[in-house]
């Protein structure tokens, strides 16, 4: 019996990083070894994570994800990003479904450094007239 093809995507988001590995299965999700209503508690991570996956319904994977850095906004936003780059991987003919969606466009914001002199990266002191 040959072996199953496993395709992969990187997707990335703020500070974070996450490695996709995609292969044909019965539609198990997991994260850093949990699954994946265990590792991302907020409903909005849940759907953005989907969003790819969702866009093409038509068959089944099992999506294995090491994500590391940034929160669970970021995170999220990465393993979206890593779905849809891996499921051009698995079949180019998709690419314009998810194209179309905005799912194989990287969010380029991060957060600003901080500044010497400021606060943070744009706010001041108080000004003192005395």
């Amino acid at each position: 019996m040959a072996a199953e093809k496993i395709y992969y995507g990187t997707g990335r988001r703020k500070t974070s990083t996450a490695r996709v590995f995609l292969k044909p299965g019965k539609g198990l999700i997991t994260i850093n070894g949990l699954t994946f209503e265990d590792y991302l508690k907020r409903i909005q991570s849940k759907f953005l994570a989907q969003r790819a996956l969702n866009a093409v319904t038509g068959k089944k994977f099992d999506v294995n994800v090491t994500v590391k850095g940034g929160g669970e906004t970021g995170q999220s936003g990465a393993i979206s990003l890593g779905i849809a780059r891996a499921l051009t991987a698995y079949d180019e003919t998709l690419r314009k479904a998810l194209k179309d969606l905005g799912l194989l466009k990287r969010d380029p914001r991060e957060v600003e450094r901080k500044k010497y002199g400021l606060r943070g990266a744009r706010r001041r002191g108080q000004y003192s007239k005395r």
